[in-house]
């Protein structure tokens, strides 16, 4: 996997849907489940797959280190905590992969430290330390996460930043944990540590944003223009509460805004966007809201008559990116009560209705009476409409 250092517009793809995505209420996943999705993942060419958190359990083990042992051309990566027994178990899972990571993390603002820990900063620094030397003695790949970093005292977080990476962190995370952080603070915190910590130049900046305030996405790519170029995300969206950074949203707005990012870039294969997203909901039972950017049911759905006329005049009128390049199958305009007459008389050619001018606003009048009831009009709706017409033609 080429190195930012090496081609600095690279932006790594981590996916977390495995770990954090399976976090989401009620959306366990089968071993089988989650071998199957990482399948999926390594066609859509992510870089890192978190494939779960060995130490929770026998069955997450196992199902962390099948992929581990299936899984080619990515990175697979199990979560711990800072200690020993989590560290050693993901090691156990991940060592027989090509490419495996460590990932293990602490919580590092004051209130994870005294709330939960109990401890002092020094404390937490020293333990950090302490368990990225052991992972770093396990793996070459070590990645450590600085928990509810966007609470984090900014002079601590710098701190502990150094000194995991001189213990042997190669990547380190700055998580948003509880989707606390606006776009433009989110970003000064990256530019801050991309330009304070010495040894920064020795890792990767890694983002990993939850979408508490809806801010998700937008964090993700503040982050990667002030200098992050690692994003941890999941496929809808989903993950713990509101969910984590939507994977195709941070992807497509690199590819459609490219020029705006200056050039940053995945290796991201899109035209498997819907078939994963498919799959994910599928397996945890979390339905794709209708209006989920990218792959939901609206996404690329024009009802009202002054887009469904531009759109036919010419899809970029009101299309920024076309369904075909996400692997979306063409999808016919929705007729509803907004719809006119332009999608109408295209919905009846493709039915095989060739109307006059007169004929279309005699039936686009009995549409409207269907639509106003129906909400949207179907394909059998047409041809029964067609029929009235015709109907009243013979009276």
């Amino acid at each position: 996997m080429p190195h930012p250092a090496t081609d600095p517009n690279r932006v790594i793809i981590f996916d977390t849907t495995l770990r954090d995505g399976e976090q989401s209420a009620g959306a366990a996943l089968k071993s089988a489940e989650k071998l199957a999705i990482a399948h999926q993942l390594a066609k859509l060419n992510v870089d890192v797959i978190e494939a779960g958190f060995p130490a929770s359990s026998p069955e997450d083990f196992q199902s962390v280190r099948q992929i581990a042992a299936e899984i080619e051309g990515v990175t697979i990566c199990g979560l711990a905590r800072c200690m020993q027994s989590d560290i050693q178990a993901v090691w156990d899972a991940v060592k027989i992969a090509k490419r495996p990571r460590i990932h293990t993390f602490i919580g590092t603002s004051d209130i994870h430290i005294q709330a939960k820990f109990k401890k002092t900063r020094d404390e937490i620094l020293a333990i950090a330390v302490q368990h990225v030397q052991f992972a770093k003695s396990l793996c070459e790949d070590v990645e450590f996460s600085a928990e509810d970093a966007g609470r984090t005292d900014p002079e601590f977080l710098s701190a502990i930043i150094e000194a995991v990476i001189n213990a042997g962190a190669t990547t380190v995370n700055l998580p948003d944990t509880v989707g606390y952080t606006l776009p433009h603070e989110y970003g000064q915190l990256i530019y801050r540590v991309k330009h304070t910590v010495p040894n920064i130049d020795k890792a990767i900046i890694s983002v990993h944003c939850h979408n508490d305030l809806g801010l998700a996405t937008a964090n993700s790519l503040m982050a990667v223009v002030n200098g992050a170029r690692q994003i941890e995300c999941t496929i809808n969206g989903i993950g713990e509460r509101a969910g984590n950074t939507a994977m195709e949203e941070v992807v497509m707005a690199l590819k459609v805004r490219e020029q705006a990012f200056e050039g940053l870039h995945t290796r991201i294969n899109p035209s498997a966007f819907y078939e994963t997203s498919q799959m994910v909901s599928q397996l945890t039972s979390i339905p794709v809201q209708p209006n989920k950017a990218i792959v939901g049911r609206n996404a690329f759905a024009h009802e009202s008559g002054i887009h469904q006329d531009g759109f036919l005049k010419g899809r970029n009128t009101y299309e920024i990116m076309e369904p075909e390049m996400l692997g979306i199958p063409a999808v016919a305009l929705p007729l509803g009560p907004r719809s006119g007459r332009a999608a109408l008389r295209m919905r009846l050619n493709a039915l095989g209705f060739e109307l006059t001018t007169e004929e279309l606003a005699t039936i686009f009048g009995l549409f409207k009476a269907v639509a106003d009831e129906k909400k949207t009009v179907t394909d059998d709706d047409l041809v029964l409409i067609h029929q009235q017409l015709k109907a009243l033609a013979t009276v």
